[in-house]
């Protein structure tokens, strides 16, 4: 395979972006890049003066010096994935069965390839150390200062975050809370399930790289380009996937590889790309 890099080149789907990378337009055959290690990591957690809590499962794969992430509903990666990934090469891994697999090597690619940086679009945002809570509400201002929508415009969250909701209703927006699970909000708001039934009526779209893995990305995708809203997308799972889509119904991304502001009260980092900041 001759490799074509144009690392400037702007995919037009998730799976043209797969494609390109199996093509070599962003870097070296996949076929010759091996993932060393993996491994999973499960959270639980319930932030202080919080009445609910959560948990996180999440698969990653090192690839040299980039880590790459898929976050999975907790008991829903299959038996035996941590150990097919180790020492396979990231092609093999594309066409993997399972999906979390096949997100989090396309994302370790990327971070390789193209880590977060100025030089490749990103914008770093310091996060300051903290409790939980305190990290949590300071990642969410990062993100929801992407929107770029007025006051009293409405916001389709995908992938219910507390901290979140609380940033939008501090700036003044309305949001209608959407996850697969369903449920409510710490509020006692409803949570609704089909998120392209609530976009029809709203002005943005705020939604979880973890879309990618459960399959809900392009669908969202598409309709809010169709549609001409804003996409912002917050993004441990795919941190480096999707800021390869900003320009192609994405308009902004929050990107958070490994490890996640929940997993150390340190200072972070968070990347920003797009938006109107």
């Amino acid at each position: 395979m001759t490799a074509l890099t144009d690392t400037s080149a702007v995919a037009s789907s998730y799976d043209d972006l797969v494609e390109r990378v199996l093509t070599g337009a962003y870097g070296p055959d996949p076929r010759t890049r091996r993932v060393s290690v993996a491994f999973t990591t499960r959270q639980a957690v319930r932030h202080e003066g919080r009445a609910s809590g959560y948990r996180n499962e999440v698969l990653s794969l090192r690839l040299a010096e980039a880590v790459g992430s898929c976050a999975v509903e907790p008991g829903e990666l299959p038996d035996g994935a941590v150990e097919d990934c180790v020492g396979a090469d990231v092609a093999r891994l594309l066409e993997h069965g399972a999906a979390p697999v096949r997100v989090a090597a396309l994302d370790a690619y990327l971070a390789h390839v193209l880590p977060h940086g100025p030089e490749n679009g990103a914008r770093p945002c310091p996060l300051p150390a903290g409790t939980s809570l305190e990290k949590s509400r300071a990642r969410a201002a990062a993100v929801v200062d992407l929107i770029g929508v007025p006051p009293g415009a409405t916001v389709l969250v995908v992938g219910v975050v507390n901290s979140l909701l609380e940033a939008l209703r501090a700036r003044g927006l309305a949001y209608v809370p959407c996850d697969l699970k369903g449920g409510t909000t710490e509020w006692g708001e409803p949570v609704r399930t089909d998120a392209l039934a609530e976009l029809e009526r709203c002005d943005a779209v705020l939604a979880s790289g973890m879309t990618l893995g459960n399959g809900s990305f392009e669908p969202l995708r598409r309709r809010a380009r169709h549609r001409g809203v804003p996409l912002v997308m917050f993004a441990q799972t795919g941190s480096a996937v999707l800021p390869r889509l900003i320009g192609s119904g994405v308009t902004a991304v929050c990107a958070e590889p490994y490890p996640f502001f929940w997993l150390d009260g340190g200072p972070g980092t968070v990347h920003r790309y797009g938006g109107t900041l």
